[in-house]
Formats: C-alpha cells, sequence, structure tokens
C-alpha cells in the first residue's frame, strides 16, 4: 500500500537584508509513514536544491509562537500588515532566513494534521505490533 503524501509547492521569501528578500519555490513534503517529520526543499539558483527535514511540530508550533532552538527555529511575525512564518536554518554550510505566507503554511500543516492527528503518530509507524511480536517469542 502506498503511503500518504500530502505535498504543496510554495513560493517563500529568502531574507537578503532587511530591505531586501528574494523568491524561492519551495516544497513541502508530509508522508503518513514517518508521521513526525516535514521535509522542505528549497530551489535556489544552484545545480541541486537545498533540503531540510525536522519535526512536524516544530513547524505547527512556530506558527503561533517562537519555536525550536539550534539548527531550525520558528515564529510568527507580521510584515506590511501580513502575517507570516520565520524560519531561521543553519547549518555548517551557512545560515538562512525564510518567510513563508501564514494562511498557506497553515492549510498544509491542517492537510498533514487530518492524515495523521497529533498524538497518533506512533501508531502510523507499527512499533506497538512489532514489539508484541518481539515480546511473544
Amino acid at each position: 500500500m502506498q503511503p500518504t503524501v500530502v505535498e504543496r509547492e510554495l513560493e517563500l521569501r529568502l531574507i537578503l537584508s532587511q530591505d531586501h528578500s528574494i523568491p524561492v519555490l519551495t516544497r513541502l513534503a508530509y508522508r503518513a509513514d514517518d508521521p513526525y517529520a516535514v521535509r522542505v526543499t528549497f530551489h535556489i539558483t544552484s545545480e541541486h536544491p537545498v533540503k531540510w527535514t525536522f519535526s512536524r511540530d516544530l513547524l505547527v508550533e512556530g506558527v503561533f509562537r517562537p519555536s525550536g532552538d539550534g539548527d531550525v527555529r520558528v515564529w510568527p511575525s507580521k510584515v506590511d500588515g501580513r502575517s507570516v512564518v520565520l524560519m531561521a536554518l543553519s547549518s555548517p554550510d551557512g545560515e538562512a532566513l525564510i518567510q513563508a505566507p501564514t494562511a498557506q503554511m497553515s492549510a498544509w500543516l491542517e492537510r498533514t494534521l487530518r492524515v495523521v492527528p497529533p498524538g497518533t503518530e506512533g501508531e502510523q509507524l507499527g512499533i506497538d505490533g512489532e514489539l508484541d511480536q518481539l515480546l511473544a517469542q
């Protein structure tokens, strides 16, 4: 059986300075068979897209309040009167500040939450069944 996948392409903004940003085509992907993670692929001008994987919970929480520490931080903000979600990404290769429209990000997240509701992620992994089989042996 094919796993349920929730994908969406969005044009996000890469913040270069306080006054300058550029559009970045971005693919958001969520798979029910990997229920704790979201995958974000940024299609920038380089030959290879930049891929990040992080916690769905971090992104959901970041729509409402500052969330995360370390390599990925997410928080709500306003830009020109519009609600946005900011994502600060840090790696050994560099740092980036990404701006996403809150309404579009929230709509995609809501779709993932309908596929795998919060608190049921472990059921998707089948760990309990495998553990029962191991203990039965």
